[in-house]
């Protein structure tokens, strides 16, 4: 267990003081947003998923310098087919950020938010992202399908089924977010349950992926968790996504993912209920957060439209509420 406890520290103090420049850095160029939960609105760096990717790209590829140089020495979990599939996979998340990245740039003049890809851009850049996993045929083909049962879908898979989960996973956890340390907060938990759900079931290289994604996270929540000093952009919304779906076909563990994204399922479908203009975010009153619609069309809504709530209670609620559909898992 050595080497990847090492990697992962290597990788939490990568991200940890990455972020501490690159919050500098993009106040510097003026790479920020105005944080719409406070009355003052003040301005805050976007896209601190950079700095998860570099202290994530570091830990991984420590691991694998530890296996390819010394092996036994340390822990070899990983032969030539592992290897290949990590590498693809780390080409996916790399992609997806680099994508979220491009969709941050594009800031309103009024600060309001980032606007640099249409809606229908992002599924069709995002496709393009699950090409690695694709070409190396990463993945069981047998599936399980409600009252059918166990199916070979043969190269359905690699063409069809992986590409899906790609673009769905990166665009589902890009819908529910907008408070301050949401995203990083419930990240921990779904990276955290799917790698050790993952090591468990002896899919190491799935569990790697995730662990170190959940060491990075951890360095980042520091800074995302309210107040925020830095937000994480779609630059961290794609990758998260981009990190559920490479543990899911690479551990062959599509099942555990799609449980634990089903917060983002249901966000989903409240969004389409108000036809996706709805936002997530509120506003303060009386030290209160409060909706701007009498309506749920958000998750955050079930708490903020009573307005009892402040907004470190919504993202603490949000993330239990996460970890509790999460933990069913375990009833796999």
């Amino acid at each position: 267990m050595l080497t990847p406890i090492i990697a992962g520290i290597i990788g939490f103090l990568t991200t940890f003081f990455a972020t501490k420049g690159f919050i500098r850095y993009a106040r510097l160029i003026g790479l920020v947003v105005k944080d719409q939960n406070k009355e003052d609105k003040p301005l805050i760096p976007l896209s601190g998923g950079l700095t998860v990717m570099a202290g994530w790209f570091i830990g991984i590829n420590l691991f694998i310098f530890f296996n390819t140089f010394i092996g036994n020495g340390f822990d070899p979990y990983l032969g030539d087919k592992a290897l290949t599939f990590l590498f693809a996979g780390m080409a996916s998340i790399m992609i997806i950020t680099f994508i979220g990245f491009i969709d941050d740039l594009i800031i309103k003049k009024n600060k309001e938010s980032s606007f640099g890809l249409k809606q229908w851009q992002k599924p069709l850049l995002t496709l393009v992202a699950a090409i690695p996993l694709v070409v190396v045929n990463a993945g069981v083909t047998t599936m399980t399908f409600p009252l059918i049962g166990r199916v070979d879908v043969g190269l359905f898979f690699p063409l069809l089924f992986v590409p899906i989960g790609v673009v769905g996973a990166a665009n589902m956890v890009n819908m529910l977010a907008g408070f301050n340390g949401l995203e990083s907060g419930m990240g921990l938990v779904y990276t955290g349950m799917l790698g050790l759900y993952a090591f468990v079931n002896g899919r190491n290289t799935a569990a790697l992926i995730a662990f170190m994604a959940f060491c990075c996270l951890l360095a980042f929540f520091y800074f995302n968790k309210y107040p925020a000093k830095v937000f994480p952009g779609d630059s961290l919304t794609y990758l998260l996504g981009a990190v559920i779906a490479s543990v899911a076909i690479i551990g062959n563990i599509e099942r555990a993912a799609l449980i634990v994204s089903i917060p983002f399922i249901i966000e989903f479908f409240l969004k389409a209920r108000g036809g996706f203009r709805k936002q997530s975010y509120g506003f303060y009153k009386d030290g209160k957060l409060q909706s701007y619609y009498k309506k749920i069309y958000s998750l955050p809504h079930i708490f903020t439209r009573t307005g009892k709530f402040t907004e470190r209670q919504v993202v603490y609620y949000l993330m239990l509420f996460e970890f509790v559909v999460s933990s069913t898992i375990w009833m796999l």
